[in-house]
């Protein structure tokens, strides 16, 4: 394998400029990503739209992610390097273009294309990281981790203050930063050989097939984990106004969550590179649904180091499942990896659903106790794990 320059690797270091490459990247495109909720409010007012056609916007942001098996199958009979190059430059073109669109219609198309572009992107990523980061997988998923959580806070900023130097119709002037990082990617990651080409295709039907136990326990993970995940995200604000809170104080609450959710991440990666992936799982499974229990008894000014501890456990087990997909002992990672975020989508939209639901019907205190039952039932899934 050769690094970014051509030179020949020959111990299994850790290539930080091209971890922190990748990390940046995957914090630039997601960025570009979060550029539809902060302008919803312009789209829905210059197009006249509904608020169920604004919730049709993210539905089609999301489809793609149905196809990520079949992206990562192609990225892996190809070059999966250049898919994350190219889904860059989608979302980078395809999201600053929204201040140009006069109609629903397009509208609707140019945001599926940025799904499309969002889901090439994904599904390489931890890819690269691995075969540049392998010794110290969990860190080098850490640091992919912390760009896309740093994205979610740098998008809003960024398109705002576009919109307010520019206009909205002149905010595709933010496009040259994203290409200008996908040119960048491209001369850092070129010669880096992210697998060799499978040719026989029934070994590779066969090596799919011995990973379904794998996944089937990923699902009961993610699938139980996203039901507090979604009570601390989604539905916070709503909790906390519902409570007596000032909506001020709401927001303020989740910004605190969402920080302390990006430390954890890059954290809890590095710490399970020396304990051990299945043992700190199990660790943030058991403290998981603790904090929750803390977080719905808690009031006052006791609430913000509880919710710092809550974000910070909750989202670190984020690199640490990338980390074990990319453990995998297969040449086909991309399409492992496909595979991983199509559950992760369904799954976690299938809770927030019933989240949702549930709170409609039973209140929301007695749904987010609920969720604390959820996530234990994690801990059962954590042990059947194998880490070999």
């Amino acid at each position: 394998m050769e690094n970014s320059t051509g030179q020949e690797i020959t111990k299994k270091k850790f290539d930080y400029p091209t971890v922190l490459t990748v990390s940046v990247s995957h914090l630039i495109s997601d960025m570009y990503s979060a550029f539809l909720a902060p302008v919803l409010p312009l789209l829905i007012t210059g197009l006249g739209i509904s608020k169920f056609q604004a919730g049709m916007l993210d539905f089609a942001r999301k489809i793609p992610s149905l196809l990520n098996p079949l992206f990562g199958m192609i990225a892996d009979r190809l070059d999966a390097k250049y898919f994350l190059i190219l889904g860059s430059i989608i979302i980078t073109v395809s999201m600053s273009l929204l201040g140009l669109v006069g109609d629903f219609p397009t509208l609707f198309i140019l945001i599926f294309i940025a799904g499309i572009g969002t889901s090439i992107y994904h599904v390489p990523g931890p890819v690269i990281i691995k075969k540049v980061a392998p010794e110290r997988l969990g860190l080098g998923m850490s640091f992919y981790m912390l760009g896309g959580e740093f994205a979610r806070t740098m998008g809003p900023l960024v398109i705002l203050s576009s919109i307010s130097m520019w206009t909205f119709e002149g905010s595709w002037k933010v496009m040259p930063l994203g290409l200008a990082v996908a040119v960048f990617l491209y001369f850092k990651v070129r010669k880096i050989e992210v697998h060799k080409k499978n040719t026989n295709g029934n070994a590779r039907l066969r090596d799919y097939k011995k990973y379904i136990r794998f996944f089937i326990i990923i699902t009961g993970i993610v699938v139980f984990r996203s039901g507090m995940h979604s009570a601390l995200t989604l539905y916070l604000p709503t909790y906390m106004t519902s409570k007596g809170n000032s909506l001020w104080l709401s927001g303020i609450s989740l910004s605190i969550l969402q920080f302390a959710g990006a430390a954890g991440t890059f954290t809890i990666g590095n710490l399970s590179d020396r304990i051990g992936r299945k043992k700190t799982l199990l660790i943030l499974s058991v403290l998981n649904p603790l904090l929750m229990l803390a977080f719905i008894y808690s009031s006052g000014i006791l609430l913000f180091p509880v919710l710092i501890l809550a974000g910070f456990i909750l989202f670190g087990s984020n690199p640490i499942i990338l980390a074990l997909v990319q453990e995998r002992d297969s040449e086909n990672l991309s399409f492992l990896n496909g595979t991983y975020m199509t559950i992760s989508f369904v799954g976690s939209s299938a809770m927030v659903l019933t989240v949702g639901y549930l709170s409609d019907i039973f209140g929301l205190d007695a749904t987010y106790l609920t969720t604390v039952f959820l996530s234990v039932a994690v801990i059962p899934f954590v042990l059947m794990l194998r880490t070999k």
